[in-house]
């Protein structure tokens, strides 16, 4: 099965892509070729990037192709999927550009507020604005074409910061990610700040409903999100819909490197200004296992300085908080406590609380079918990975065979085992 842009060229749309577009995996028709899961490719028109971690694809230029490949009148879906912000970035590339260390707000209170972690960030923004400024010319674009009050433009982000403690977790700065829609014709008195809690899974819905396709086989299976069609349709601001007062958040293997390729399930639920997660094999390394570079977190400076200060034994909160193992259950107000480092999930006030909201979101997961909840939450853990070279990453790595993994520094492995 497939997913909205492949739907929607069913339904007689164009449908096309720049940059990155799905994965991972492997998606074939019945003949065996290669189907076509976000329209077609859009990557050959390229310009000189403004640093060497930059891609050199001109996203605005490829899109401006595929509209004028798109007949008059003619209904269209277009991914844009930059590569950028993800890593690595030019040390230096902010201050080179001339931001200064002071123009950083404020650094999270897991990660030390020093020159090397500001610096980071800076180099971070520096692939922000990238991505911005290619929208900018994505969206003149649609307005020379006459097209931009009917065209629905949706932009987010699929993580948090390529960041230790967020990017790959299930705290507040993990899930709780940029979204902004524009549609003139189509939703009611633009600028409203809305409060409802939405998710990816809203998305294709919504999409399906504005494009009139009510039939999602053989393409599609049923969705499980909800439309949001009715916040576009209200002048609210605020909160507009009471059933969206809460999400789920859900994880299981989202990197390599744990013995027998376990992941590091986690289950939580945000509702309100409060997030309770739940660590199903707290014994596991919740960021990767330390003696394979803690794989799920990105190599960066940030990253190394919190390695480094654990090894010299001249700050261990950091690595604690970012790299540590955590308690069965967290419970954080995110309203206080954004950076969820309180964890108050024992605390005797709050022992109703976390009971009231840990059993609204099992209740859910158990409507759902979710194994992990009914105790057979090992099934996720022997789904065999779809990429051999990563197949026993630590078996192998501990027996000595040489391996890549070009997302980490080769610093990041510990050469020796921590409890």
């Amino acid at each position: 099965y497939g997913g909205f842009v492949e739907r929607l060229p069913a339904g007689g749309y164009r449908a096309g892509y720049t940059g990155k577009g799905w994965g991972p995996g492997r998606a074939l028709d019945a003949s065996g070729k290669p189907r076509a899961i976000t329209g077609k490719n859009y990557n050959h028109r390229k310009a000189p990037p403004p640093t060497r971690a930059i891609s050199s694809n001109d996203y605005a230029a490829n899109f401006a192709d595929f509209l004028l490949e798109v007949p008059l009148d003619h209904p269209w879906v277009f991914w844009y999927g930059t590569t950028e912000p993800h890593r690595g970035y030019e040390w230096e590339s902010g201050l080179k550009a001339g931001k200064k260390l002071s123009d950083i707000q404020r650094v999270p209170s897991y990660w030390p507020d020093n020159e090397i972690v500001r610096t980071d960030m800076l180099d971070y923004a520096v692939e922000v604005e990238r991505f911005d400024t290619h929208l900018g010319r994505i969206l003149q674009t649609i307005e020379e074409a006459g097209q931009l009050d009917n065209t629905l433009v949706v932009v987010t982000s699929d993580h948090g910061m390529p960041f230790p403690r967020v990017k790959g977790q299930a705290y507040f700065h993990s899930n709780h990610i940029p979204l902004a829609m524009r549609w003139p014709l189509g939703i009611a008195k633009p600028g409203r700040e809305i409060e409802d809690f939405v998710n990816f899974t809203d998305l294709a819905p919504t999409f399906l409903e504005v494009a009139g396709i009510e039939e999602l086989r053989p393409i599609m299976m049923s969705t499980d999100g909800y439309s949001l069609t009715n916040i576009f349709r209200s002048e609210k601001g605020g909160q507009v819909d009471p059933f969206r007062d809460h999400v789920l958040i859900g994880k299981e293997r989202h990197d390599i490197g744990r013995p027998n390729d376990w992941g590091y399930p986690i289950r939580g639920i945000l509702q309100g200004d409060w997030l309770y997660l739940e660590n199903f094999e707290d014994d596991r390394w919740p960021a990767g296992d330390p003696i394979t570079g803690y794989l799920n977190c990105d190599a960066s400076p940030t990253k190394t300085w919190i390695l480094d200060a654990r090894r010299d034994a001249s700050n261990v909160t950091f690595w604690d908080l970012n790299f540590g193992k955590r308690p069965s259950r967290e419970f954080y107000n995110v309203a206080s406590d954004p950076d969820c480092v309180v964890n108050v999930a024992l605390d005797d006030d709050r022992g109703s609380q976390v009971e009231t909201l840990r059993n609204r979101m099992m209740s859910e997961l158990k409507a759902q079918g979710d194994p992990r909840v009914f105790g057979a939450g090992a099934v996720f853990d022997e789904y065999v990975y779809i990429n051999e070279s990563t197949r026993g990453f630590y078996e192998r790595y501990r027996a000595g065979e040489t391996l890549r993994a070009g997302w980490v520094s080769p610093g990041d492995f510990e050469t020796e085992t921590l409890e």
